[in-house]
């Protein structure tokens, strides 16, 4: 790990200006993957700039049908929030199933979303519910936030305060994990949202993206077997050590079964 320098922002404005001064600074939250990297070499931040103690950006409530989560909201009280439990199941599912008790524990929503790791749970749920991402400077819908691999429409001096949530019919999240790290080798979430169905897709491709298809045939049949055979292109999809792109294309609509399945309670 290189040399850096350490700040514990004492508020959103604080943490922006320390950000602003420094020549390569970085935001922390919950520094899952930042530290990691850093450790690894493959990142120089010039200064630190640590989050932890901006209560203010932690917490959940429930208002006006929508499910609105601090940004330093940890995974551990998601999964764990009656109120995520009652409003949006699937959600709380999503949270207990990232990584494991030791990144629960310290990962936040913002700092997931805000890195888009092209395998990570949320942005799946942030596609499939429409979520909007809320900042200092302004809100961002769902369909214009994830850009490219580690790569968002967050622009410079901009940090997430708060996700907020609209509470859908019926939904669910299934994901089939790499076994040693949990991170979606493919997430698949789907949503009854009431207007429409939408389908976020996380682990197959550079970043979260919506499955169309899937989202017309369950409009017209909206069961396990109509998302199930849907055939997803494997162009464009990730393929490593771990699956192929055509073996991630399967995994979209076997996931996406399985998620249409846990939203009728199956």
């Amino acid at each position: 790990m290189y040399q850096f320098e350490y700040h514990r922002a004492t508020s959103v404005e604080d943490a922006l200006a320390k950000l602003k001064k420094a020549s390569d600074g970085k935001l922390v939250a919950g520094g899952m993957t930042l530290i990691p990297t850093m450790k690894q070499r493959l990142a120089q931040p010039s200064d630190l700039i640590d989050l932890g103690g901006l209560k203010d950006l932690r917490g959940i409530k429930v208002e006006g049908g929508k499910v609105v989560i601090g940004a330093m909201t940890r995974h551990f009280d998601v999964a764990n929030s009656a109120d995520v439990k009652k409003a949006i199941p699937a959600l709380a599912v999503l949270a207990g199933g990232i990584g494991d008790p030791m990144v629960r524990y310290r990962g936040t929503i913002g700092g997931s979303i805000a890195n888009s790791d092209p395998s990570a749970d949320y942005p799946a749920a942030v596609l499939g519910l429409g979520a909007t991402i809320k900042t200092n400077k302004r809100e961002i819908a769902a369909d214009s936030y994830f850009k490219g691999l580690f790569e968002t429409a967050l622009e410079a001096g901009e940090m997430i305060t708060a996700v907020s949530f609209p509470v859908a019919k019926r939904a669910g999240y299934m994901k089939f994990p790499q076994p040693a790290s949990r991170y979606a080798m493919v997430g698949v979430f789907v949503a009854d949202t009431g207007s429409g169905i939408r389908v976020g897709v996380t682990g197959a491709g550079p970043c979260a993206f919506r499955a169309k298809d899937i989202e017309a045939a369950l409009a017209k049949s909206f069961t396990p077997d109509a998302a199930g055979t849907v055939k997803i292109a494997s162009k464009g999809l990730n393929s490593d050590i771990h699956g192929s792109a055509e073996y991630r294309a399967h995994l979209v609509s076997v996931m996406a079964k399985r998620a249409v399945a846990q939203a009728l309670g199956g």
